[in-house]
């Protein structure tokens, strides 16, 4: 369904350092650094079929989050999970809503860690089990 995301950055190299360490839990190498035609920096992190990207914003105005929003990662296990949210942590962002872990609920038991990164974007890593 979806193409890739794409969240805004108000310091592209603050948020390289940020997503090269948590991505990197989930296997993601190197991004593709992009100039756009308008001059704005851009980071473009390809793994598994899914493309995450980092940009300037394009309109020169603030970067900003969404209320509400969030961008779930998919992990592999439970230790993933931990490691996502340690790494992002450790790297600058801050632990959010409950402690990483078990939840069970009307969307079956999920295994989930919320932090926001040094923008502000709400990041969930999620392991569903079985």
């Amino acid at each position: 369904m979806f193409s890739h995301i794409m969240v805004g950055s108000a310091d592209i190299e603050r948020s390289k350092r940020f997503y090269d360490a948590v991505l990197g839990t989930l296997g993601a190498g190197e991004p593709v650094r992009n100039t756009a035609g308008s001059g704005h920096l851009r980071l473009f992190y390809r793994h598994n079929g899914g493309t995450f990207c980092v940009s300037q914003p394009i309109d020169d105005q603030a970067a900003s989050v969404a209320n509400g929003g969030t961008i779930g990662f998919k992990c592999d296990s439970v230790a993933q999970v931990q490691q996502f949210h340690d790494v992002a942590v450790a790297a600058g962002g801050i632990s959010i809503e409950d402690p990483p872990g078990l939840r069970v609920g009307g969307v079956g038991a999920l295994h989930l860690a919320y932090v926001r990164d040094p923008d502000g974007h709400k990041l969930c890593a999620l392991f569903r089990p079985g």
